[in-house]
């Protein structure tokens, strides 16, 4: 074969191979996005189902007697509204942490106090879904806790930066209180090196 026919080959070739690579990256990044957009549709149709289960609990709770025994509380269900009124921010809390219960909402710590009963109550949220609009929150901020049982109010106190092992922003406390975690930095891709965690006095 004549040289000049042998070097045609070899670009068509490395043309093909190029294209096949665009192709290639353009049909992921398709998939990731439709597999983003379905997992955000999945989750805002939740929060509207979460919604009025908890309606649906307040008016049952409403018709118990006075002193009935508090259910068992299972993971995955839900347990309160959590609203920052001033950044437009409302996420349904449900019980647990796990991959699936964070997809759909917030979730509350295990082992800490259930939203609305005296003690520290640990909720966490993703920094990339729910819990982005933390990044504004400020101090004396409102924190509203809507539960079956009444609305209760918190204000912030406090907000810092932690390492992720550092459990003493959950430690037990003598009065109400609302410790919020997620991620951070909130602009971070992949794990996060850090936690950002509010603290809020029941009031």
């Amino acid at each position: 074969m004549p040289p000049t026919r042998r070097r045609r080959f070899r670009l068509t070739r490395t043309q093909w191979l190029l294209r096949c690579g665009r192709c290639l990256c353009f049909s992921i990044a398709i998939l990731a996005l439709g597999y983003f957009g379905f997992t955000l549709l999945d989750a805002r149709a939740y929060q509207a189902s979460a919604k009025r289960s908890l309606e649906d609990e307040i008016q049952t709770q409403q018709r118990a007697q006075v002193g009935a025994p508090r259910p068992l509380v299972n993971n995955g269900d839900v347990l309160a509204r959590l609203e920052v009124p001033r950044l437009g921010m409302s996420v349904a809390v449900l019980q647990g942490t796990n991959s699936q219960v964070l997809r759909l909402g917030a979730g509350h710590i295990a082992g800490t106090a259930l939203p609305g009963e005296l003690g520290n109550s640990g909720i966490a949220g993703h920094r990339d879904t729910f819990f982005r609009e933390l990044k504004d929150i400020r101090q004396n901020d409102e924190i509203q806790l809507q539960t079956a049982t009444g609305l209760f109010r918190y204000e912030v106190d406090w907000v810092k930066v932690v390492a992720p092992d550092d459990l003493s922003v959950l430690a037990p406390s003598t009065e109400s209180a609302l410790t919020l975690v997620t991620c951070y930095p909130f602009q971070y891709f992949g794990a996060a090196p850090s936690r950002f965690v509010v603290h809020a006095r029941r009031y």
